[in-house]
């Protein structure tokens, strides 16, 4: 289906599965007094697709009356179902379909919201239309999750610590276990604990770059830098690198020597073990050799000399995550940038004001972004409560 040249066509096919849904508005179907105050959630439409969905059928796409925001109310579209009101509304508990009548109404009720579910299938193409449309402008925000990864990120640190610390503890320890009475083992839990260590301290390496992704995406929004939804793909496409770049001038002397170091780790440890796990140091191969078995070594992902004999991969779990927590006091923790002040409140970065300037000012300074956000927390509180 080529949109919008054949939208006509889409919206007859639509109008066709939910009939006889209309919109009440148009029949001019008349409702009890006090209808729009007292009609009552009913259980079939809790099976509702996402209230969005909802409302760009029957709103954008087949043009039914809005009646706007109330008290606890985003939306309300009022529709007929052979000659009997009901709203599809979108309140603060949930997208839902309400009737003046639940209980001898729940039987309709549940053919009309099957009649929707049906026709959100058939208009996906409108739906996907809508979706590309909008990634091409600004009208757009980005869901910050940047305090959920960073969580995830310092539980690991935290967890591998503790697991370090209990391996020296335990670095003597002998564990003597008889089997008969001419037969002995000797179990040492430090290599068992060390090899522990190790895998935390990947998975809280890995968990950093996945975090620090999401950061500099969001950092590079704030700086004015992605002003579209394409602008934002594009970025996500691209290696960590890339990411880091958008954000922080590697050309700044306190900024480079962490790129450097972080950049080494990551193409040391991170990728050989998210592709494929030959080694954290590339050990993919053995030559065979009058010298016995060589290691040959995979110090570059490209070009040619992708393969060597000689060391300098090697990397160290502790030192990795020592050069991680080196950058985190220096960015993160640090108060020296005022986007982290805005991506640590969790709010959205908005597209629209890394254009109209709004994000510009208030990237002055950190006491201009502290302000910012405290307005922009009181809005965002206001619209979830739906406190219009």
């Amino acid at each position: 289906m080529n949109l919008p040249n054949d939208i006509d066509s889409l919206r007859e096919q639509v109008q066709k599965v939910l009939d006889p849904i209309a919109s009440a508005v148009e029949k001019d179907t008349k409702a009890e007094k006090n209808f729009l105050f007292t009609a009552d959630r009913t259980d079939a439409g809790r099976s509702l697709s996402p209230y969005y969905l909802v409302y760009f059928l029957f709103v954008d796409l087949l043009g039914y009356k809005n009646l706007g925001q109330f008290e606890k109310i985003a939306w309300s579209v009022p529709i007929d179902y052979n000659g009997t009101v009901y709203l599809l509304e979108h309140r603060k508990l949930g997208m839902g379909l309400f009737a003046s009548d639940k209980e001898n109404q729940e039987s309709e009720c549940q053919e009309i919201v099957k009649k929707i579910q049906r026709a959100v299938k058939v208009a996906k193409p409108y739906f996907e239309w809508i979706a590309n449309e909008a990634a091409k402008k600004s009208k757009l925000n980005v869901l910050n999750h940047s305090m959920r990864l960073h969580d995830r990120y310092d539980f690991l640190v935290k967890e591998y610590k503790k697991k370090i610390e209990e391996t020296i503890s335990r670095k003597d320890e002998r564990i003597k276990t008889r089997h008969s009475e001419n037969s002995w083992s000797v179990h040492m839990p430090y290599y068992g604990l060390k090899r522990e260590s190790e895998w935390l301290a990947l998975s809280a390496i890995d968990a950093f770059y996945s975090f620090t992704e999401h950061v500099f995406i969001h950092a590079a929004i704030l700086k004015g830098y992605l002003l579209t939804g394409e602008d934002v793909a594009n970025l996500a496409d691209k290696d960590w690198a890339s990411k880091f770049k958008a954000c922080l001038d590697i050309q700044d002397n306190a900024v480079k020597p962490h790129y450097d170091r972080l950049v080494a780790i990551k193409r040391q440890i991170r990728n050989y073990m998210a592709h494929g796990a030959f080694g954290k140091n590339g050990e993919a191969f053995q030559i065979h050799s009058g010298a016995g078995a060589v290691p040959l070594l995979m110090p570059h992902q490209k070009g040619s000399s992708r393969f060597s004999m000689q060391g300098g991969t090697e990397f160290q779990e502790e030192e990795a995550i020592s050069a991680i927590e080196d950058f985190v006091r220096f960015y993160w923790e640090s108060n020296d940038f005022p986007e982290v002040i805005h991506i640590k409140s969790t709010l959205p970065s908005i597209l629209t004001y890394a254009i109209d300037s709004t994000y510009r000012n208030a990237m002055a300074s950190t006491d201009d972004m502290e302000s910012f956000v405290d307005y922009l927390t009181g809005v965002h509180d206001r619209a979830a409560d739906m406190d219009w």
